[in-house]
């Protein structure tokens, strides 16, 4: 049974000394349900969210997630132009904990309703380089994961072994992909600080502005390409475009394959949505994986360079990949 408000703003009361809260309301569930949460209002005006988690993996994330937000020291958090959230208190509730954080303002990012030439296209660009231009010091001193190009490749190796063991992915996208892995140069590029699980849900905006970014439980040192994948998902080709351009800018990287690999992560999102399915045993989820994954042969070409273009990349896949997965696992 779901608590009420009055619960959860009991239980902020109780997880942050002087929090004197006048309002509580519905906020949201996470980005899979799996967080039973309210938003705040004190009687001085201020807002906070307090966020329970209903699942083991919701746990996990909430966790990792705090150990992230305490490595984003002041010091570093000016180095951002966006708000992140700051841990207010925790106190312990059936098992979990519930989790008091300061709430960051901004309307959640619509990546569809995206005009062209809207400014919002390369301040989402710039947010990314923000985060990639951070000194990657603080996130080994924070015990977070720091990994080399090597590691980096083997670990995708790794994803396109197990899809293939499966027999159901096509011989050319299997050779497509193992073209990629066997490119030098491609993999030739400088570990960075990354958020590591950026997608439109991750930004909050206003007035064609990035106002704040949410969901830092992957945060480490590891590909830029790993948050930038997710753009390739956009309708049309201004928003990425648009974006990849003001990143590239902003930061200043001579990382000239960031794009190519961001393509090969977003294919490889289908692969782990089969292999998904084959852990879970779903005849279901397999199916649409395959189904996606011979779609993906007819939209691109098998020479990695020359599938940069947006219209070749496999945009609806890459939705569906990700409204599969938030449904199965509210299911």
């Amino acid at each position: 049974m779901a608590r009420s408000h009055f619960t959860l703003a009991a239980l902020a009361t109780a997880a942050v000394a002087g929090l004197d809260v006048a309002s509580a309301s519905g906020f949201g569930s996470g980005a899979h349900g799996d967080f039973e949460s309210a938003l705040l209002t004190t009687r001085d005006g201020s807002h906070w969210i307090i966020r329970v988690p209903t699942s083991e993996r919701a746990e996990a994330e909430q966790s990792a997630d705090l150990v992230a937000l305490r490595a984003l020291s002041t010091g570093v958090r000016a180095r951002l132009p966006f708000a992140v959230s700051k841990f207010a208190g925790q106190t312990p509730i059936g098992g979990t904990r519930a989790v008091v954080y300061d709430f960051v303002y901004g309307s959640p990012l619509d990546l569809a309703g995206i005009a062209n030439g809207s400014p919002l296209a390369p301040a989402i660009g710039r947010a990314i380089a923000a985060i990639h231009t951070l000194p990657t010091s603080f996130v080994a001193d924070a015990g977070l994961p720091v990994l080399s190009p090597i590691e980096i490749l083997q670990s995708t190796i790794t994803i396109m072994d197990r899809a293939s063991a499966t027999n159901l992915v096509p011989a050319a996208l299997l050779g497509r992909w193992e073209k990629a892995t066997e490119d030098g140069p491609l993999w030739q590029f400088a570990p960075a600080v990354i958020n590591g699980g950026l997608s439109a849900d991750s930004f909050l905006t206003s007035d064609d502005t990035v106002t704040g970014l949410l969901g830092w439980q992957s945060l480490g040192v590891g590909d830029p390409a790993r948050d930038l994948y997710w753009l390739l998902s956009a309708r049309g080709e201004y928003v990425a475009e648009a974006a990849f351009t003001s990143y590239i800018e902003s930061r200043g990287s001579s990382d000239r394959q960031v794009k190519r690999r961001a393509m090969l992560y977003a294919e490889l999102e289908i692969a782990k949505w089969l292999l998904h399915g084959t852990q879970e045993r779903s005849t279901e989820i397999v199916d649409d994986a395959v189904q996606m994954l011979h779609g993906l042969v007819d939209t691109v070409q098998h020479d990695l360079d020359q599938s940069l273009s947006h219209n070749t990349l496999p945009v609806m896949a890459v939705d569906e990949v990700k409204a599969m997965l938030d449904r199965d696992r509210r299911a």
